[in-house]
C-alpha cells in the first residue's frame, strides 16, 4: 500500500509488496549468482533471525512482468540507507537516504519478464554524512513500499497544492509538473477536478527531457477548511491529454486540505486560530517490525497518542513514511516534520558530502510531502552545531532552501545550546531540547522561563517557542517504591513536573515529550554505552507499545482539552 487512497486511475501501477529474493554479500561487489533467502518488502532484514545484527550490503531481487513496450518508472518510498538499483542486471540509478522517496525512469522496455535488483547498504562509512552511529537504529532493507509504473512519453510527475485564504474566501494554487521522457516535442493539456469543480489548467509544449510547470489559481467557494477538530480532505484529480488524442493518457491524484499556518506575536495560528502543540516525538521503530511499521501498527500508534489527548507529533529525526502522514491528515494530528540529521558536531557537518546529502533530503522531503495539510512546521538539523559561526551558515543555507520551496509553513530547529544558540533569528519558531530533573536537577518552571529569556536575547523575540524535547528514562516493568531513576515511578514523576510547568506558562506554543515509544539505538562505545540494552527507554510506551505509568500522567495533562489548544 503506497498511500491510503488511490493515486492513479489511468496510469498502470503495480505495487511490489511481498517476498523478494535476498542475499547478503558481506562486502562483495556486484549481484550474487544465487539467492538463498526470501525477505518481505516492505521490511527490515533485522527481523530475520539470521540477520538481527547484520550491518553491510545485501541484495533484494524480484521478477516482474511488463505487459507492453515502453517506458517504466521504478518507485521506492524508502531504502535504508543506500540503494544501487539494477534492471536486468544493468545499473539504472543510485540513491542515498533511508527516509526520502526516489524514482527511476527506464525507457524502451520490451514486454515480458524482467529482473529488478537492489543492492542495499546500511553500513556506516565515509560515503555517509547523515547515517552515523546514533541514538536510533539504522535498519537495513526496503523499509517502505515500492512500485513499478508503466508510463507514456508524457506524464504528470507531481502536483503541488497551496491553499490561500482571502477576505473573499478560499482559493487554491495548483502547480502540475509534466515531464517528457520521449524523443519528440509534445503538447500537453491538463484538466483537474477539486472540490466539485472541473477546471481547465491550460496547455504547454514540453521538449524531450524537459519538465514543465503548469499552474492555475482558482476560487473554491463553500469548502470546509482542514483543522484538527474537523480534518476535511479533498481529492485533487489531474488528467493529462496529448495533442490529437481525446482520451487522457495519464493522471495523478493527490489529497489536499484547505488550511493556512502563520506565526506572529509569539503564537502559532492555523486558519487564524491560535494553537498550542501537545504531543510527542516519535521514532519509526517497533519491536516486531523495526523501521518498516505496517499500517495497522501505525494506526495503533496514532490511536494511543490521541487517547492521551495529543494533537501533534514530531517526526524525529527524519521524514516519515507517507502513509503515517496520510493518517495524520485523516485524524487531524499536527505534524512537525524535519530533515535527517541528529546531534552532528561541527566536524561532522564539515563532511564533504554533508551539504549535498542534506540538500537532497530537504528537496525530496518538501516535494514529496508538500500536500499534507497536517504538516504545519518544516525543521532541520536537530541538536547540531548551531552554536558556531560555521554551523550558522549551514543552518542559513538549509532554511533558505526550504523557504524557497515552501513559503507557506514556518521553519524551526531543535536546539540544546541554551544561551549559546546563534541561529534563532533565522527560524520562525524557537525550539528547545531540555531535560530538567533527568540530566540536571533543574526546576522545569524556572528553566522554561530562562529558556524564553535566552530565546529573546538571541534573535527569537516575538517568535513562538516550543519545548521540542523533554523526558526521562523509564524501564518498562521496573517499578519500585524507592522511585530511583529508571523506575516507572520516577519517570512518571519527571514527566508530571515538566507538564505541570509547561501547561502553566502563557508563552509556550508547544510541548513535545521525548518520546512516544522506546526505540532501538546503535550499539557502540562512548555515550552509547549509557543506553542499556541498546535502547533509548524514554518512551511513554515501550517498543511493544505497552503503556508505562507515565501514560496516565500524560493523559491527565493532555486529554480533556480541545485538540486546538
Amino acid at each position: 500500500m503506497l498511500r491510503l487512497f488511490r493515486t492513479n486511475e489511468i496510469r498502470d501501477v503495480q505495487e511490489l509488496e511481498g517476498d523478494w529474493d535476498f542475499q547478503p554479500t558481506k562486502g562483495k561487489d556486484g549481484l550474487p549468482s544465487r539467492y538463498e533467502y526470501r525477505m518481505p518488502v516492505p521490511g527490515c532484514w533485522e527481523m530475520h533471525p539470521q540477520f538481527s545484527t547484520y550491518r553491510g550490503k545485501a541484495v533484494y531481487r524480484r521478477m516482474v512482468e511488463i505487459s507492453r513496450k515502453g517506458a517504466i518508472r521504478l518507485v521506492f518510498k524508502g531504502v535504508s540507507h543506500t540503494a544501487d538499483v539494477f534492471f536486468d542486471g544493468i545499473p539504472v540509478g543510485r540513491h542515498y537516504n533511508a527516509y526520502t522517496p526516489f524514482a527511476l525512469v527506464i525507457p524502451d522496455v520490451e514486454p515480458g519478464t524482467h529482473e529488478i535488483a537492489v543492492i542495499v547498504d546500511n553500513s556506516f562509512g565515509e560515503s555517509s554524512a547523515l547515517h552515523v552511529p546514533n541514538d536510533y537504529h539504522t535498519y537495513g532493507g526496503l523499509i517502505r513500499p515500492s512500485a513499478i509504473e508503466l508510463l507514456q512519453e508524457l506524464f504528470i510527475e507531481r502536483i503541488a497544492f497551496t491553499p490561500i485564504r482571502t477576505a473573499e474566501g478560499w482559493q487554491g494554487t495548483i502547480r502540475l509538473y509534466v515531464r517528457n521522457i520521449g524523443q519528440r516535442a509534445c503538447r500537453a493539456r491538463l484538466q483537474f477536478n477539486l472540490a466539485g469543480r472541473d477546471i481547465d489548467a491550460g496547455e504547454a509544449s514540453v521538449m524531450p527531457g524537459e519538465t514543465v510547470e503548469i499552474s492555475s489559481t482558482e476560487p473554491f467557494p463553500g469548502i470546509t477548511p482542514w483543522s484538527a477538530g474537523d480534518p476535511t480532505l479533498y481529492l485533487l484529480k489531474a488528467n493529462l491529454y496529448m495533442e490529437g488524442q481525446e482520451a487522457p493518457v495519464d493522471d495523478l491524484i493527490e489529497r489536499v486540505g484547505f488550511r493556512t499556518v502563520s506565526t506572529g506575536n509569539g503564537r502559532i495560528r492555523v486558519n487564524g486560530e491560535e494553537i498550542v502543540l501537545k504531543g510527542f516525538n516519535r521514532h519509526e521503530d517497533h519491536a516486531l517490525a523495526g523501521a518498516a511499521i505496517p499500517y495497522p501498527l501505525m494506526v495503533h500508534d496514532i490511536e494511543l497518542m490521541l487517547d492521551m489527548g495529543a494533537n501533534s507529533v514530531r517526526t524525529s529525526h527524519y521524514p516519515n513514511d507517507e502513509r503515517f502522514l496520510d493518517l495524520c491528515d485523516e485524524r487531524g494530528l499536527f505534524v512537525w516534520e524535519e530533515n535527517h540529521a541528529r546531534g552532528l558536531s561541527l566536524e561532522q557537518m564539515k563532511h564533504p558530502l554533508f551539504a549535498k546529502q542534506c540538500e537532497d533530503c530537504n528537496r525530496e522531503m518538501v516535494e514529496s510531502h508538500f500536500n499534507h495539510p497536517s504538516i504545519i512546521i518544516w525543521a532541520i538539523l536537530n541538536e547540531c552545531a548551531s552554536d558556531t559561526p560555521e554551523g550558522r551558515e549551514m543552518y542559513r543555507a538549509q532554511l533558505e532552501q526550504i523557504r524557497a520551496m515552501d513559503a507557506t509553513r514556518p521553519l524551526s530547529f531543535a536546539s540544546h545550546h541554551r544561551d549559546r544558540e546563534l541561529c534563532f533569528d533565522l527560524a520562525d519558531i524557537v525550539s528547545f531540547n531540555l531535560y530538567p530533573l533527568w540530566y540536571e536537577e533543574e526546576d522545569p518552571l524556572e528553566l522554561v522561563k530562562e529558556a524564553r529569556r535566552w530565546a529573546d536575547e538571541a534573535g527569537g523575540l516575538g517568535k513562538p517557542m516550543i519545548m521540542s524535547e523533554f523526558g526521562a528514562d523509564g524501564y518498562y516493568g521496573y517499578r519500585d517504591p524507592s522511585r530511583v531513576k529508571g523506575t516507572e515511578e520516577r519517570h512518571a514523576d519527571i514527566i508530571e513536573r515538566n507538564l505541570e510547568a509547561y501547561t502553566s506558562v502563557p508563552f509556550l506554543s508547544g510541548m513535545l515529550i521525548w518520546q512516544f515509544c522506546d526505540c532501538k539505538v546503535t550499539e557502540g562505545t562512548g555515550w552509547l554505552l549509557t543506553r542499556a540494552g541498546t535502547q533509548n527507554s524514554k518512551g511513554i510506551v515501550d517498543r511493544y507499545r505497552r503503556p508505562k505509568l507515565a501514560y496516565a500522567v500524560v493523559k491527565k495533562y493532555y486529554a480533556g482539552r480541545s485538540k486546538q489548544e
